[in-house]
């Protein structure tokens, strides 16, 4: 029993250190260009994560041409996309509204595996897209905010797109011929992430960068804590617990970063705007139950996404 315990609280940390990157992103953008921040972030939890395989005796599998050209396009789809799109979309929308997208990863998921991926999905999928589906529709659309805020909708258009790359990455970790140990991939993501925003970081300054402390406090922190830390503990509370149990803790992300959300910036949970959370959560919990039995391993791309996330 303490053993499972301890579990949970490992899982509860890791998914709250995720909900902490809704506000580790807004602080990144304060001067300094998305490309640039995501190529920091990767440099300083590479050799970490590196550091972690080599004490861990991981060892790199042999990887084909294919294999490894799909490693390119998940660390550009989860690793760079995902972190300059939501760093661009909390910079324009309330990074309150960007917690709620964070729990729509299910349902995003299940759309791109449907439409793009010809994937069938189960009533139980469907269910949960509409929850979540409904939920961003009742938070982004509220009455008013159209007129009032246009650049508020083109944030929590960007987070979408965010949560869509990181779905795809999840989705293309399915078309892996030689599967990678969680901590192996999690460290070619990283590395492969910032071999990837070195061209347009490089591109970015040709403008003024302005080095302001509090985006390199906030760079660092998303590289330690969501990205190594994160890591650390998912992976050691989902070894000791099952496949449903370990999904459910997903839920603590947009939980942590609508609180976060509240607390740091003094975002206001207005009653439309809590019932489309609860619309989320709700989708995001029924996604997290699908087809899943008790003794359901936690897979790689689970535990690698929390280091892309």
């Amino acid at each position: 029993m303490k053993t499972r315990l301890s579990s949970y609280l490992y899982l509860t940390a890791a998914m709250t250190s995720v909900g902490s990157t809704v506000i580790a992103s807004r602080f990144a953008t304060n001067g300094l260009p998305p490309f640039t921040a995501v190529a920091l972030r990767f440099l300083i939890a590479t050799p970490l994560l590196y550091a972690l395989m080599r004490v861990q005796r991981v060892r790199w599998p042999r990887l084909a041409a294919r294999d490894v050209g799909l490693l390119v396009m998940q660390a550009a789809a989860g690793g760079v996309g995902y972190t300059v799109l939501l760093m661009e979309g909390t910079r324009l929308s309330s990074p309150l509204d960007a917690g709620v997208m964070l729990g729509t990863l299910p349902a995003m998921s299940t759309l791109i595996a449907a439409v793009v991926l010809r994937e069938r999905q189960t009533a139980r999928d469907w269910t949960a897209a509409a929850f979540a589906t409904l939920g961003v529709l009742l938070v982004t659309l509220t009455p008013g905010r159209a007129m009032s805020s246009m650049g508020g909708l083109l944030g929590d258009a960007l987070v979408l797109a965010a949560v869509a790359c990181e779905a795809l990455f999840i989705l293309l970790n399915r078309r892996l011929v030689v599967p990678l140990a969680p901590l192996a991939q999690s460290t070619a993501m990283s590395g492969l992430g910032f071999a990837l925003a070195l061209v347009p970081m490089a591109l970015e300054w040709r403008s003024a960068v302005s080095w302001q402390a509090s985006a390199l406090v906030a760079i660092a922190y998303y590289a330690l804590v969501p990205t190594v830390l994160g890591f650390l503990c998912w992976y050691k509370g989902s070894a000791r617990t099952s496949g449903t149990e370990a999904a459910l803790f997903t839920a603590v992300a947009p939980v942590s970063a609508v609180l976060f959300s509240v607390t740091v910036f003094g975002e206001t949970l207005t009653g439309t705007r809590l019932a489309g959370f609860a619309l989320v959560l709700t989708g995001m919990l029924t996604g997290a139950l699908r087809r899943r039995s008790e003794n359901h391993p936690v897979t790689s791309a689970e535990c690698t996404s929390v280091v892309d996330l």
